[in-house]
């Protein structure tokens, strides 16, 4: 699905599918879009969001720049779109080993192996910019980029109340941005791997910490 920015009732922000784009002009060609969004991760890869143009982009899928902005108004929603094809997690629910650790370990391990060895820390980070100074594609981002992650997460904890491994008193929230902070801190910064040890002891940490409440 494409996105775009629109501004709700009351002055709030959310994301939207572009059909108005799809209104007007030509109709939509499927194969022009994956050519688009598999020719714009190919790019910010290799270069990085702020040294790849639109016009790149056109010559690569061959497909004039002028396809590309009807379906997206800048390079930032076009990387957006195409980091989700590339990291989207086709799961409705979170794998259900019977326990909270190996839940939880079934995710981590599933995010690392999308990111592989891959520069993804430079395409995220400027994402992250840009939706810090542009309320309206922060929206988007987190939509489309952070919650379908946390939902699985929030089901997994979830099941485990019900399990009664851990108290239904339990901060959701806060481990699940100790599970995907470090792992983000990681990607970001390159200090470290990310490997199936460390995703073992982030999880058994959060674990433990909320076994022990």
């Amino acid at each position: 699905m494409l996105i775009s920015v629109s501004t709700a009732p009351g002055g709030g922000a959310q994301a939207t599918e572009a059909r108005g784009s799809r209104a007007r002009g030509r109709p939509r060609s499927e194969p022009a879009r994956q050519a688009i969004l598999a020719a714009a991760a190919e790019l910010l890869l290799e270069r990085g969001v702020i040294n790849v143009s639109m016009d790149a982009v056109a010559e690569l899928a061959g497909v004039s720049k002028a396809t590309i902005y009807r379906w997206w108004p800048t390079k930032e929603t076009l990387a957006l779109d195409a980091l989700y094809e590339q990291w989207a997690d086709p799961r409705r629910e979170p794998p259900d080993t019977g326990t909270l650790r190996g839940d939880l370990l079934e995710l981590l391990l599933s995010w690392i192996a999308r990111v592989g060895d891959l520069p993804y820390g430079q395409i995220v980070g400027a994402l992250i910019t840009e939706a810090r100074t542009d309320p309206r594609f922060g929206a988007a981002y987190r939509e489309r980029f952070l919650e379908p992650r946390r939902a699985l997460a929030r089901t997994a904890f979830q099941r485990a109340v019900a399990r009664g491994q851990i108290p239904l008193s339990a901060d959701v929230e806060a481990a699940i941005d100790l599970l995907y902070g470090a792992l983000y801190l990681r990607l970001l910064h390159a200090h470290a791997p990310l490997t199936q040890e460390f995703a073992e002891t982030v999880v058994g940490i959060v674990v433990a910490g909320l076994e022990g409440i």
